[in-house]
This record gives structure tokens, sequence and C-alpha cells, in this order.
């Protein structure tokens, strides 16, 4: 009998192991997202697996081998390939994959073996011409378009059942360790026993129970599988204030916490029956409700490549430190934001929407909002990696920026806000801008933010503007509430939200960059509270203008620069919502300040 079951988490736990080799067998599930970040060679062919392929894989930096061919995989593959330089054989053959071929794929510079055989794949072949392979099958895909010149030259090409255009393309221009082990193979590959795998790893005796080759608490501990309820309320927005900021060090979890749960199957809270694992997002919205038809539209072409990761509340729960108020980075009306540690090291931001949210919205909405969010993938924009929907709560994983938010740079956190000289400033309000572009300009019908804040300005580790939230603002509430204070344009009291209501938001997160001051401060005289009621006039008088920059700046910037930037944030703030520019307008003149 051969293996079958699922993989845990917990084989990551393995942390000195390059070989792992679990081919040939009746393994089923999903590729587990926690890897050991040590593996060579990851063969996972001929079993089968469904859902996408997990973008952790990208983590494995040392990978020279990657095979999950003969499997029921599905959806794009993902475009992570620049972070895996050493991988030398990939092979995606027989699965249900579809979409084009992702651009980093082209980054594989050691590459010499592609099978992408027996899939659903469309597109050109346009981004692996460059790439010196000596194997290439592409047979039986849904190819068009001439094939490159450089693949004809590959010895063992083989592309039959493919609908390609007969023609070549003429050649391009000249481009202008956790636990000690001393296991390094681990490999169950056409075995003849069917119950759990009980080997001696020199020495060091491991249960490895089948399906999910983890080891199995002796007690299940009171949160395992099921999440709190509770409604958490703070005082505060964002991805990050007060001591609870992104970065911070992640406290050391209890044991218990590092046990995983079963990915492949989905439990019941109350007993265990196994429920039908859940769909993936739908490509477009179909449900006719009204809370649907008040979410973002997106042009079908848009990022059609892109797909999410379907998380287990189990692994969300372990990650989180079972969502832990130590691992919260952000608050909000939508729901709370926690810092998520996967067992090699990377980080996720895990949003948990908020139980008023998850009693008004379906299933299918939310999947819908998935499905959507998906296809806001561009340089400035918070990119979505996957969801969870199990047991009434619903969640989103994106990635994570290490730097946290301008909120915190401008307000909470000193040794940051030194890095904050006047170029990064200008910096981080034309990403922010180009950000507003993409939603307001590409995407068609426009998207509204309608959240827009210093908080939802998030930074990477190069201080690259991430913008937060994007694609949500059907779930905030009809009016603006507190935590907009300072923010919100003069119609949004009265309901009317527009693209040039996030022009208005923009021009007073400008304003934080340039004072250094909070958009709203009680603390103040009045007069002097809301920001831009109190900036505004003085923007056009160059010596009330000099006074109002930010002290710890300790004036060193152009002085042209700093009148053409008050320009900028003047225009922004005007009162009428017809007299402010385009976001487009906006771009273009800080793009000349740079």
């Amino acid at each position: 009998m051969k293996v079958g079951g699922g993989l845990s988490d917990t084989l990551a736990d393995f942390s000195s192991i390059q070989v792992m080799d679990f081919s040939s067998n009746h393994i089923s599930g999903t590729i587990p997202q926690a890897l050991p970040s040590s593996i060579r060679n990851l063969s996972l062919s001929s079993n089968r697996f469904t859902g996408n392929i997990p973008f952790t894989l990208s983590f494995l930096s040392d990978l020279s081998e990657l095979s999950l061919g003969s499997n029921l995989l599905s959806g794009e593959i993902p475009d992570y390939f620049q972070q895996l330089s050493k991988l030398t054989k990939l092979d995606l053959s027989s699965n249900i994959l579809e979409g084009h071929l992702p651009s980093s794929m082209g980054d594989l510079a050691s590459l010499k073996i592609l099978y992408l055989q027996d899939n659903k794949l469309t597109g050109t072949l346009d981004v692996i011409e460059d790439l010196f392979l000596t194997d290439l099958n592409v047979e039986n895909n849904l190819f068009s378009g001439p094939i490159p010149p450089n693949l004809l030259k590959i010895p063992n090409f083989k592309k039959d059942g493919t609908p390609f255009n007969t023609s070549i393309i003429t050649p391009p221009p000249p481009p202008v360790g956790n636990l000690p082990c001393k296991y390094h193979l681990l490999q169950v590959q056409d075995q003849e026993n069917s119950g759990p795998l009980k080997e001696s790893f020199y020495g060091a005796r491991k249960d490895l129970q089948r399906p999910y080759f983890n080891k199995p608490p002796s007690q299940p501990t009171p949160t395992m599988g099921k999440v709190s309820r509770e409604p958490m309320v703070k005082p505060f927005d964002g991805y990050g204030a007060g001591d609870r900021k992104y970065g911070y060090p992640m406290p050391q979890r209890a044991e218990e916490s590092r046990r995983a749960m079963p990915p492949t199957s989905y439990y019941n809270k109350d007993v265990n029956t196994p429920q039908k694992p859940l769909q993936q997002p739908p490509r477009q919205f179909q449900s006719n409700d009204t809370a649907s038809k008040r979410a973002a539209h997106f042009p079908p072409g848009l990022n059609s490549s892109s797909s999410a990761t379907v998380f287990t509340i189990a692994s969300l729960q372990q990650y989180t430190n079972n969502f832990s108020e130590e691992n919260i980075i952000g608050e909000g009306s939508i729901g709370n934001v926690y810092r998520a540690e996967l067992r090699h090291g990377k980080f996720l931001a895990v949003k948990k929407l908020s139980n008023t949210i998850n009693r008004t919205q379906s299933d299918g909405e939310f999947l819908n909002l998935v499905s959507n969010v998906l296809k806001l993938k561009r340089g400035h924009i918070l990119e979505l990696l996957g969801y969870c929907n199990e047991f009434g709560q619903r969640l989103l994983v994106y990635e994570y920026c290490p730097n946290g938010s301008l909120q915190d740079a401008l307000h909470l956190d000193r040794k940051l806000h030194k890095k904050l000289n006047w170029n990064v400033r200008i910096n981080i309000a034309l990403g922010a801008s180009k950000a507003l572009q993409f939603l307001h300009e590409v995407c068609q019908p426009p998207v509204v933010h309608q959240n827009f804040k210093s908080s939802k300005v998030l930074l990477d580790g190069k201080l690259s503007v991430r913008v937060a939230d994007s694609g949500l603002a059907y779930m905030l509430p009809p009016r603006p509430t507190s935590q907009m204070a300072g923010y919100a344009a003069p119609e949004v009291e009265y309901g009317s939200y527009t693209c040039q209501s996030d022009v208005f938001s923009l021009g007073v997160v400008m304003l934080e960059l340039l004072t250094g001051r909070r958009p709203f401060d009680r603390t103040r005289p009045r007069g002097h509270q809301t920001l831009a009621q109190w900036a505004i006039p003085r923007l056009h008088d160059i010596d009330a203008l000099t006074r109002m920059v930010d002290p710890s700046l300790h004036g060193a910037y152009p002085m042209k620069s700093l009148s053409r930037f008050a320009d900028i944030i003047s225009r922004s703030l005007q009162m009428e919502p017809g007299f402010r520019p385009p976001i487009s307008e906006i771009v273009q003149d800080l793009q000349h300040m740079i």
C-alpha cells in the first residue's frame, strides 16, 4: 500500500533536511505552507495534492529541484521565482494550472529543466526565451503566439498538442536551523505499509503519524480548532500604535501553540465531522444582493493571473500565537491585524474581520471580495496573499511591512522618524499618490479607498509605500467615524465619497509629512486642533510655511521644493471637490520634485 493522508506544517521542524521525497504515493490535501528552509530537493510528484501552489515555497532560497508534477494543483503559477535563483529543475506538469507564465520565471538563470506539459496554461513563452534550458516540455497546453527562436534551439523541446502560431518571432534587440538533526534525506516512496510510519532517525526516534506526519498532542488545548467570538474593541486604528508595532520581536510561543493542526480537513467546532473544503474565490462577482453590489469591481483583464493561498484557522492560530494580544499590530472598524510568524522566520499580516462584518456578510460576498482584491496587485498596493473562511471567521492574509505605518514613523517611533529626511518624505508622498492613481485611473470603474490615512500607508524594509485596505470600502460605516477625524473631506460628512475625497485625505497625509503633526489633536488650542483647518491659510505665506515644517528636519530641505510641496498640498485640500486636482496631476507634480 502507498502512503496516504496529508502532510503537516510540522515538517518544518526537520530543520537540517536537504532532500524531501514523497513522490508516487497517495498523499492528498494542500501542500504544507511551512517546510524546512534547508531543503534543496523537494519532490511531491505523483500524488493527489490539490489547491494552489503556496507562495511560501518562495522562502526555500536553497531549492535546486522542485517537482510537483502529476497532482491536482489548480490556479495560476505564483509570481515569486526571483527568490529561487538556485533552481535548476522545475516540474509542474500534469496538473490543472492555468493563466500566463509569471514574469519572474524569466529570472531563473540557473534553470535547465522545465516541465509544464498537460496543464491549461495560456499566453506566450516570451518570458522564458532567454533561459539556458536543456529540456523544455510545454505539450498539451493552450499557449499561443509565435515561438521565440531561442526556444527552438533547446536540445529537448517538446510542444505537440499546443496551438502555437507556426511562425517564429524575430529575436529581441540586445538588452540595454532550530532543531539539531543529522538526517539529511527523508524519502517515503512506494511504501508497502499503510499504517503509522515509525522510523529511527539516527537515534532520534520520530513518529510520523499518517496522515499528518506530526507529533500528536496528548490532549488538545482549549483553543485548538476554534477562535474566540468575542469582539476586541481598542481605541486606536491602523497597523501599529503605542507599543504594538510592526517589526517588534515576536514573543516566545508556548509549546502548545507550536503544535500544528491537520491542514487538509475542515472540522466543525462541536463535532469531528469532516466538512467540505472551501472553494477557491470566484473570478467575478456573482451575488445580486446589496452588499455585493457595493463591492468594488475591476476590469476582467486586470491582474487575472493572481491567486490566493487558502489558510486554515489552525495554521493561522499557530502563526499568530493563538491571535494573542501581543501580536496585534493594528486595530480598526473592519477588524484587528495580527503579526504572523511562519516557521522559517518569515512574517505575514493577518486581518481578522470583525464579528459585526461576519454577521452581515455571506460566504459568497466574502469570496467575491477576495477575488477582486486579488486583482489589486501593483507596486504600491499592499498585496493580498491568501484568506481563511472557517467556523464563521473570515481572515485576509497580506504581505508584511516591517517598518509599520507612516503614522508610526511620524508620531510613535523616534528611531524611524529620524530616517524620514526630506527626500524620503517626498518619495512616500509619491508612492501613496501612485497607489491612489492605480485605484482611481487604472481600475474601471474607479475604486475609491474611502479610508485613506497615514495608518494605511505602510512602509516596507526600504521605506517604500504599500497602501493597505484597498478594495475594502464597502465594509466601512456609511459615515466617517472618529478614526477618520482630520482626514475626511467636507462632503464626506453628507455621505458623498468620490475619488476627490481620497485626494483630500492624501492632502492631509502630505500635511503630516510636512509638519510632523497629527491630523487631529485635542491637546492643542481651538483653531489648531484640526491640522488641515490650521494649515491651509499658512501654506502660501513663506514665513508661516517655514515655521510649519517638522522641526526634526532641522531646515534640511530646499526652499523651492518646500514651496512646490505646499502648493500641491493646498490644491489637494480645496473645500470644493471640483477644485481639487486629479490624482494623476499630483503624481506628475511630485515626480518633478524628485
